[in-house]
């Protein structure tokens, strides 16, 4: 866990400007959970931050953001500021800088992400965020439909933020969801991606259905989230979660959701591949046909990944490299038929391990 960057705090104040950590830095100090990026807010402009150090850079200057950058690290340091209108449901198309630390927390998601904490830990907490924490409670600032409008992925965050906290949605938080969750179709695969694969990640991976239930997921053609296999019991790992994700919807694409190709076609590749039991030759043969990767996942989404792991580690002929011929030593046949005797070999190899000898192998051949 990085050490808390108390110095750009107080550099900003020898220079004369009031400075914050801000967000989700705030929150998880107080649950006491590793924190990776610590957000600091300001009263001062861009470009006057960029004036009290000298290495940074300006990421999002039109919003107010300057990245400070001190030694390996990087801090984004954004100006207190209120936003516009959010014509797009997603970004405010301006945005106001303000004096007061108060109007910009007024702008955030959540009570417990409307915090700001000095340096020496003393917190600022407008709008109940404590209180809220120690209930384990996700509440809008304000009036949840506005926060929603401005900007639909806080639908999603609720859902994923209540499955990586153990925290309940508030009820009109939640009534809100449900009435607005239309606006969901508007956002980027990328982006809902990212929130369906950090709750999928979470310990309590059901609330994906959740979102599907609620119709956050419609766009993708994922309207039902009853029914479903648990994904709470797969190992987390971000391909097995995924597996269980399409194996529950063989509808939903990892193209859709914009996967990289990897981990996409691994997960729906397997998902396709499940079975609840297989016996050791079945096994082998999907080792052999799909390869490593998609049996590994297959065999954690069976629930068999001992049974896999075994045959990896056997030294067992597996693949055409592994035969004990190879296609310069096959001789009366040419061009494909090549490769088909040799996967004629295989399938034998396969069944009879014991067979995968050269002279076994080069005797079948001639028969």
């Amino acid at each position: 866990m990085e050490r808390r960057p108390d110095h750009i705090l107080l550099r900003l104040k020898e220079a004369g400007f009031s400075a914050w950590f801000v967000g989700g830095c705030v929150r998880d100090t107080l649950l006491g959970r590793p924190i990776h990026d610590w957000d600091i807010t300001t009263s001062a402009l861009p470009e006057e931050i960029m004036e009290v150090f000298p290495r940074c850079v300006p990421t999002g200057i039109r919003h107010g953001t300057v990245t400070v950058l001190d030694g390996e690290n990087a801090y984004e340091v954004t100006t207190f500021r209120v936003d516009g209108d959010y014509r797009d449901g997603r970004h405010p198309e301006s945005v106001r800088f303000v004096a007061a630390v108060e109007d910009d927390l007024a702008r955030r998601d959540f009570t417990v992400n409307a915090m700001a904490m000095d340096e020496t830990g003393a917190v600022l907490d407008v709008f109940g965020g404590k209180e809220d924490l120690a209930a384990k409670l996700l509440r809008c600032v304000g009036v949840p439909e506005e926060r929603f409008r401005e900007d639909a992925l806080r639908m999603l965050r609720a859902l994923r933020f209540s499955a990586q906290l153990g925290f309940t949605i508030e009820e009109e938080t939640y009534r809100a969801i449900r009435s607005c969750a239309q606006l969901s179709a508007g956002l980027s695969a990328e982006r809902v991606r990212d929130e369906v694969e950090k709750t999928l990640l979470s310990d309590d991976p059901e609330k994906v259905y959740e979102m599907a239930r609620l119709g956050l997921l419609a766009e993708f053609g994922i309207a039902d989230g009853e029914d479903k296999p648990s994904p709470a019991e797969l190992p987390g790992l971000r391909e097995v979660r995924w597996a269980g994700f399409f194996r529950a919807w063989p509808q939903a694409s990892w193209e859709r959701f914009k996967l990289d190709k990897k981990c996409g076609r691994t997960a729906q590749e397997s998902a396709a591949l499940y079975l609840p039991k297989r016996d050791r030759l079945a096994w082998k043969r999907l080792i052999s046909r799909h390869g490593e990767s998609v049996a590994r996942c297959t065999a954690a989404l069976s629930g068999e990944r001992e049974a896999v792991e075994e045959i990896l580690q056997s030294g067992e002929c597996l693949f055409l490299k592994d035969l004990a011929v190879g296609g310069k030593e096959v001789r009366g046949v040419e061009g494909k038929q090549v490769g088909a005797v040799l996967g004629r070999l295989l399938a034998h190899v396969l069944e009879h391990p014991e067979d995968n000898t050269r002279e076994k192998l080069l005797a079948m051949v001639k028969e």
